[in-house]
């Protein structure tokens, strides 16, 4: 899946969070990150610290990769 803006992203993360039937809540309390900034992420916030968001993509077993374009 190419993702090619920060809501793609978040509704990744979110989709993925839901397959594991994880809460935000239960994901804040096992990351130690906040119900808010897992909500932040979800929704696309361009603002979101990205070493959290990686740590968040690894926890839920997504891999994120740079490709050059043609």
């Amino acid at each position: 899946m190419k993702i090619r803006s920060v809501e793609e992203l978040g509704e990744a993360i979110r989709t993925r969070r839901k397959e594991l039937h994880y809460t935000q809540a239960f994901l804040a309390e096992f990351t130690g990150f906040s119900v808010s900034f897992i909500s932040d992420v979800e929704r696309g916030k361009a603002t979101a610290e990205i070493g959290k968001t990686l740590r968040l993509l690894m926890i839920l077993g997504l891999d994120l990769s740079v490709e050059r374009r043609a």
